[in-house]
């Protein structure tokens, strides 16, 4: 999938919108944990390339798989809410 074609003052917006999104307090906190998770796991031995930490189902999954939202209950994509 290639970048989004949008406009210079939509490219701005959306640029301000993400970052407000990405420094919300809950995304803070989930950053935080995932890189003491993957600290931890390099620690433990476990290798974590290309993996992220998902916060639903508290483990470690392919970064492809963690896109969209794993969680059943909601969120995910529209492939994911037909399974």
């Amino acid at each position: 999938m290639g970048k989004q074609k949008l406009s210079p003052k939509a490219a701005k917006d959306k640029k301000e919108r993400d970052l407000r999104y990405a420094n919300t307090r809950d995304r803070e906190i989930k950053r935080a944990e995932s890189q003491r998770k993957h600290r931890e796991a390099k620690k433990n031995g476990k290798n974590t390339d290309g993996k992220d930490f998902d916060h639903y189902t508290m483990s470690f999954v392919s970064r492809h798989r963690n896109r969209g939202g794993m969680n059943p209950n909601g969120g995910g994509t529209k492939n994911e809410k037909r399974r």
